[in-house]
């Protein structure tokens, strides 16, 4: 029996996580999200519950990296030597799904293994796949991933940074397309994560649970009623669910077309500069959420308040702080640099 997931939409408040996850799902090149919460706050249900509103894709069939039809430059290599020789590649459509690598993951799990037997007694390569080929236009989801093993964390930066995965042995290589969105989810009382890793996320949101009793009893009823009967529960939200999907499709089309005007790129790079943010990936970044953000919202020119709710998703893990500071926005900076008044 197929195991179901608890409806998206029938999950109850966390409307920033909600937020991240349905905007990396329309955008991907956003970079994905980290989500710090303590225990029973709907982290990891939500990102499971992504899988059944995410958008389709297309992909060459048979293809174990559903190489994209329209961008042959990421062929992978059986692609590419099919598209060398002209032979005909049917496509297909076919959904794109979260992944999840195991905590104890083994480094060769994650990248795959090659065969040098076959290799030097066939004189052909060998490779079997590992997690990060099945991450591959998909979201890769890491629970708990403050407590990766090292080596799969650089693996894993490699991958997010070249979006190609190589793996070599004894003088034999072979490299794939490796694109994907990387979402974890951590418990900080577990442990930090390493900065590296931490700055390879677009975006970074913190979760807590419910303080108001009406929502924790709304959140008691709807797990009590989803875990009595879950194919009922689920076709109540089928509705909210399929609108959710439309609006993700929709978002996607109308992305290319969102203008961003000169004064939204200089607030934008003063936000950076006044808060004191490392480097330039937090400006494309928050371009891009707010590009994002506006497509949601199913507009074609980005505002002061699409900026201003994507300084919230991507500033606060990129600002520098002194050791034990606690996390946070200094929300009256970015409403001056908006020339917003917020109360």
């Amino acid at each position: 029996m197929k195991r179901r997931n608890y409806p998206f939409t029938a999950i109850v408040g966390q409307e920033m996580m909600k937020k991240a996850l349905i905007l990396n799902a329309i955008n991907p090149s956003i970079g994905g999200v980290l989500i710090k919460g303590e225990k029973g706050t709907a982290k990891s249900t939500a990102v499971r519950a992504l899988a059944d509103v995410l958008p389709p894709i297309m992909a060459v069939e048979g293809c174990p990296f559903r190489c994209d039809p329209a961008e042959p430059g990421l062929y992978c290599p059986e692609c590419a030597a099919k598209a060398q020789r002209d032979e005909r590649m049917p496509t297909l459509e076919t959904r794109m799904k979260v992944v999840e690598l195991p905590v104890n993951a083994t480094e060769d799990r994650v990248v795959g293994t090659l065969d040098l037997e076959h290799a030097i007694t066939e004189g052909k390569k060998k490779f079997e796949p590992g997690i990060l080929a099945e991450a591959n236009r998909n979201i890769l989801y890491v629970d708990e991933i403050n407590l990766l093993d090292d080596h799969v964390v650089d693996v894993l930066l490699d991958a997010a940074a070249m979006g190609v995965n190589t793996v070599e042995r004894e003088g034999v290589s072979v490299s794939h397309p490796a694109k994907f969105v990387l979402i974890g989810t951590m418990n900080p009382e577990e442990g930090d994560i390493r900065p590296q890793l931490l700055d390879r996320f677009g975006m970074s949101v913190e979760v807590y649970g419910e303080h108001e009793a009406s929502q924790r009893v709304e959140v008691i009823k709807r797990r009590l009623a989803f875990e009595s009967n879950p194919e009922e529960f689920c076709a109540e939200y089928a509705q909210t669910q399929q609108e959710l999907a439309e609006q993700l499709l929709a978002a996607r089309d109308i992305l290319p077309t969102v203008e961003v005007a000169d004064e939204i790129l200089q607030q934008a790079a003063e936000l950076s500069i006044r808060l004191d943010v490392d480097g330039h990936r937090a400006d494309i970044t928050m371009l891009k959420t707010a590009i994002t953000i506006a497509a949601c919202d199913r507009r074609n020119q980005v505002s002061p308040a699409d900026l201003r709710e994507a300084a919230v998703l991507v500033l606060p893990h990129r600002m520098r702080r002194r050791p034990f500071e606690e996390t946070g926005l200094d929300m009256a900076v970015i409403d001056e640099v908006l020339g917003q008044d917020h109360a």
